[in-house]
């Protein structure tokens, strides 16, 4: 019998197949359904992205207008929803929040039992509309005693977000910044959120089980916090010099730093260069001299001691921070991107479904017999 491979964290196991993205097979490039991911990043929006990511073709101008439409008449929060998000405190991580507003979603407006194509579609649209709503309504009322109304006309899912934290619209660059980085956390293949939701889905699961628990899964700084993380190392450091000081002393003490090298890609995150842009830009608009500085001296640091390369999580924390978004709010919004790349995924381990149940090595002891409890 053949011998059965293992992999520490599965790292480098095939676990299935998919037809939704490519990841880093040349050790670095990111395709959505076959369209690189600079292409999507320079012409698409983020709403295009989500509908390419669920049908597997780009929208014409008539479907976009229509899940544009619907998106934004989908925005309300059912009353009871919005009582549950009043009594969560304020101390509550905001992904604890997603994770509880989208299992209280499903008990108001279960799946049903056999799901039609378009109960999915109605499900994955309400997913996609809701979750700023949710995730800003509680913001505003845990932090501010405030009850917003969510259903602003922005049309697109940046814009939503942005009116509902400044409380009035965004300008254009601010909507295309946030717009861009949505389109850049979209999809990632077989992470492990997208995994986790694919393993529930396989069980036959309804789709906001499979969701809830990609939210939890993406919470752990190993993955989605990361940028939450980056966020803390770079903004105490008050210039460049004292960034490559403070690297230098972290690395000699071994330190992780955070936002640095990829499990899957090995010479470059290509959405690095394209939220680095953004960054720069965002720098430039808000008249910063301290922080992009100090994250680029820490870049060209660790690629001269460490050969490794910023990721996405890097250069999104000071874009973030220079749109005003309060730092807990960082790994709430790959939520409100990476929900179309879990629903895609969703639909395609439905489509053709195997119950995903994995064997492990055993390092436990050697059968042995039974000792009564006065005996042990």
């Amino acid at each position: 019998m053949a011998e059965t491979p293992y992999a520490r964290g599965m790292a480098g196991v095939i676990a299935g197949e998919t037809a939704i993205a490519t990841v880093g097979q040349e050790g670095h490039g990111l395709t959505y359904r076959g369209y690189s991911i600079f292409e999507l990043a320079e012409h698409a929006t983020f709403e295009e992205v989500a509908w390419l990511l669920l049908k597997g073709e780009l929208p014409t101008d008539d479907e976009l207008a229509g899940f544009k439409s619907r998106l934004l008449a989908a925005r309300a929060l059912p009353p009871e929803l919005r009582h549950v998000l009043e009594q969560l405190p304020k101390t509550a991580h905001p992904m604890d929040v997603l994770r509880t507003g989208v299992s209280t979603l499903g008990c108001l407006e279960p799946e049903p039992e056999q799901p039609t194509a378009e109960d999915q579609d109605r499900i994955a649209e309400r997913l996609i509309a809701t979750l700023p709503s949710m995730l800003m309504y509680w913001h505003q009322f845990a932090h501010h005693g405030t009850k917003i109304d969510t259903e602003v006309e922005d049309h697109s899912v940046a814009g939503h977000f942005l009116h509902l934290l400044y409380g009035h619209m965004p300008n254009d660059t601010q909507q295309r910044a946030v717009d861009v980085s949505l389109i850049l956390y979209a999809e990632h293949e077989f992470n492990a959120s997208t995994f986790t939701a694919r393993i529930t889905t396989s069980t036959l699961s309804d789709v906001y089980s499979t969701i809830t628990g990609a939210i939890g899964t993406l919470r752990g700084p190993l993955h989605g916090g990361a940028n939450e993380a980056a966020m803390a190392l770079i903004e105490p450091l008050q210039n460049a010099d004292e960034a490559e000081e403070y690297i230098l002393c972290a690395l000699a003490r071994k330190d992780k730093i955070m936002g640095f090298g990829h499990r899957v890609y090995r010479i470059s995150d290509p959405r690095s260069d394209v939220i680095k842009e953004w960054a720069k830009k965002l720098a430039d608009a808000t008249g910063d001299t301290r922080l992009y500085p100090v994250s680029e001296r820490i870049e060209q640091v660790m690629r001269r001691e460490k050969n490794l390369f910023p990721n996405l999580d890097f250069f999104s924390a000071s874009a973030y921070h220079f749109l005003d978004i309060p730092t807990p709010l960082f790994t709430p919004i790959f939520v409100l991107s990476r929900v179309a790349g879990w629903l895609a995924h969703v639909f395609e381990q439905r489509a053709d479904n195997r119950l995903i149940r994995p064997s492990a090595v055993y390092t436990g002891p050697d059968e042995r017999a039974w000792v009564p409890v006065k005996k042990r």
